[in-house]
């Protein structure tokens, strides 16, 4: 529990210093574009909300290490992500960094925790598969394209105030608990760090949004996502390695859906931005109209309550993942579950069909 209390204290304090900067007219790193069909904000505000994050998880792999000396994994593994924050942060600073560059650098730090720590996958638990993934040329890439694939993930979700630090909350809330149940440390301290982290920034983040995760944020969260679940299901061959994927359900399935949508129905570059993720049609005819206030307050409310909705369909995945964690069928009958219920509700507020129950009054 220390880990998760200094976590939060030093990433908060972190993130406040941002939004005092930005309260007294400082405009450094600050995301001030309110015109692109993503964007759901009306005022200036910073994207640095992964410093603190980093600044927080730093200071505790030092701690682990001072107080267990040899037990350096929390260092390594936080070391291994700073391709992908660094180049995060680049794009939040600049604007000039392309998803591209973005990917790669990533991919780099996914290559990293290969080398260093051994994360790779090297089961699906299906046995196919599996004795393909015995040849390391093919484990590796799969690796990268997934701690890739969900550190990308995770920034799509990063639309509205909350929604992606409260799901990456529940993730590592998930892998913590399993990671406790195989009496796994590094893993549980380190998810324990995450969810600190990411409390501090949450605070400044929610309901509000004095403050944004930005791609740095993003991207180095879903790095250390995707690498603790390797790990956790890499060490222990009871964990089935659909935990991992049903957990993570949630913005997996939008990332492929988004793909599909711009690819494959609208026919454009998938890294083009649009108005049409699953949060976005909530946010704009879900609760439209519905929530009183000048513009600013308006948004405000209106961005804060679109999380709320997307925190309870992520905890359709998160739940039975947790509760299911070593029971491979059933996880994958989870995640079919999921896929429907996910499909259900995109079709019901495309065609205007939204049940009563789901619209907020």
């Amino acid at each position: 529990m220390g880990y998760l209390l200094a976590s939060a204290l030093i990433s908060s304090t972190v993130a406040l210093f941002f939004v005092r900067h930005a309260r007294h007219g400082g405009t450094w790193g600050s995301d001030s574009d309110f015109d692109g069909p993503q964007k759901f904000h009306c005022i200036a505000v910073p994207r640095l909300g992964g410093v603190g994050i980093l600044v927080a998880l730093a200071g505790c792999a030092i701690f682990a290490l001072w107080q267990t000396p040899g037990q350096q994994q929390m260092a390594l593994l936080v070391a291994c992500g700073i391709p992908a924050i660094a180049y995060g942060l680049a794009e939040d600073m600049t604007l000039s960094v392309s998803p591209r560059q973005r990917f790669i650098a990533t991919a780099i730090s996914a290559l990293l925790g290969a080398h260093v720590l051994g994360a790779v996958i090297h089961r699906t638990d299906i046995a196919a598969l599996d004795s393909l993934l015995a040849w390391s040329w093919l484990a590796i890439p799969l690796t990268v394209f997934a701690v890739s694939g969900l550190a990308n993930s995770i920034n799509i979700i990063d639309g509205f105030n909350g929604l992606a630090a409260m799901v990456c909350i529940m993730m590592f809330a998930a892998i913590a608990c399993v990671a406790y149940r195989v009496d796994d440390s590094f893993i549980l301290l380190t998810a324990l760090s995450c969810i600190g982290a990411l409390v501090g920034f949450f605070i400044w983040n929610f309901p509000r949004g004095l403050i944004f995760l930005g791609d740095g944020g993003a991207y180095f969260i879903g790095f250390m996502l995707a690498e603790l679940a390797i790990l956790l299901c890499r060490r222990h061959a009871e964990v089935s390695a659909w935990f991992a994927l049903l957990v993570f359900f949630y913005p997996i399935v939008e990332t492929v859906f988004s793909i599909y949508r711009r690819r494959i129905i609208k026919g454009v570059s998938i890294a083009s931005p649009d108005a049409f993720h699953l949060h976005s049609l909530i946010f704009r005819r879900l609760l439209k109209a519905r929530i009183a206030g000048d513009a600013q307050s308006l948004l405000a409310n209106r961005n804060a309550i679109t999380s709320l909705y997307l925190w309870a369909l992520s905890l359709v995945a998160v739940v039975p993942a947790v509760l299911f964690w070593n029971k491979t069928p059933v996880l994958m009958l989870f995640c079919a579950v999921f896929i429907g219920i996910y499909c259900w509700i995109y079709q019901s507020i495309v065609r205007f069909r939204t049940p009563a129950w789901l619209t907020f009054r």
